[in-house]
């Protein structure tokens, strides 16, 4: 006599894994990140915190994916925060650039309203598949990551010319920024006309 099991191949993935805290340990540091970089703006010391702050979350934000993808602890929770977590970061960044008068206002807002507005379509359209990670998308994070980073340092407060420096990274971010932004809302259009086409 044989017997056949229904047990589950995978057990289900708790929610309190190690992945989504370190998310959710993310989008904690945002306010706290805003606090400092508000009180500190012309500190050395204070800077080196900011930055340190941001670098922190940064890189948080590499090992949640990481760990979460290596270790099959992907949730559906963990799929709507990280990218939450990933640009209020980053957005909350820029804001606060543009309030040390750093960045001008224009790139902020555009920059916002891209990662917002693309956050969103990548949500609406899941139910006819999910958009792939690509190149530019990958060299849009990380000249994000070096732009802002570079700002944060004190570096203009020893020598002024290297805020020059800073809003050149910043320029290079935002032409990134809005070039994967227009190949991710063609590639989104093209995988929901596939996905209605199958359909009919």
């Amino acid at each position: 006599m044989t017997t056949s099991s229904t047990a589950p191949e995978h057990p289900p993935v708790p929610l309190w894994n190690i992945a989504n805290i370190l998310t959710m340990v993310r989008c904690v540091m945002v306010p706290l990140f805003v606090v400092v970089a508000a009180l500190y703006e012309t500190s050395v010391p204070g800077r080196f915190v900011v930055c340190a702050i941001f670098v922190i979350a940064m890189v948080t934000d590499f090992l949640d994916g990481h760990l979460a993808r290596s270790r099959n602890l992907i949730t559906d929770f963990g799929k709507i925060m990280d990218p939450i977590a990933d640009k209020g970061m980053t957005g909350a960044a820029f804001v606060m650039l543009s309030v040390w008068d750093y960045v001008p206002w224009w790139m902020t807002i555009l920059i916002l309203v891209r990662e917002f507005g693309i956050t969103i379509m990548r949500f609406t359209i899941l139910k006819h598949g999910a958009l792939p990670a690509t190149i530019s998308g990958k060299a849009k994070t990380m000249m994000q990551s070096i732009a802002i980073a570079f700002c944060l340092l004190p570096f203009e407060l020893w020598w002024e010319p290297a805020r020059w420096i800073g809003l050149a990274l910043v320029a290079i971010a935002f032409v990134l920024t809005m070039w994967s932004g227009a190949i991710n809302v063609r590639d989104g259009l093209r995988l929901r006309r596939e996905a209605l086409a199958t359909l009919s």
